[in-house]
């Protein structure tokens, strides 16, 4: 199994930037790919943004050109860069690994909080 803690959110002013972090430990050496849930209140939780051993990353239209997600296999981590953040981007973030395509349980999340 693969546990997952995240760190990094916070609140900021639209328009500002946070930079999301994420470190991986136990069975890490099955991850195919990890990503970044987000949740905000009365929603359902979508994919932010996922990127696979080999580099290739996906985004949900909402934030592609804006956040940026990278990984460092060394280190197994994976951070989420959040730039020109705005209000509808409040909501938990949760990191994800993910073993042949599914999604292995998410971290317990970092509260992102964008003020209009």
């Amino acid at each position: 199994q693969v546990q997952l803690v995240e760190s990094g959110g916070g609140l900021v002013q639209a328009g500002g930037s946070l930079r999301l972090s994420c470190t991986a430990s136990g069975s890490i050496f099955s991850i195919n790919a990890m990503g970044w849930y987000r949740q905000a209140p009365g929603k359902q939780r979508e994919l932010v943004a996922q990127i696979t051993t080999s580099g290739r990353t996906n985004y949900t239209d909402s934030v592609k050109g804006r956040f940026t997600i990278a990984r460092d296999a060394a280190k197994n981590t994976v951070a989420l860069q959040m730039n020109s953040l705005k209000p509808e981007d409040t909501a938990v973030y949760y990191c994800a690994a993910f073993i042949l395509g599914y999604p292995q349980p998410l971290g317990h999340g970092t509260q992102v909080t964008v003020s209009s």
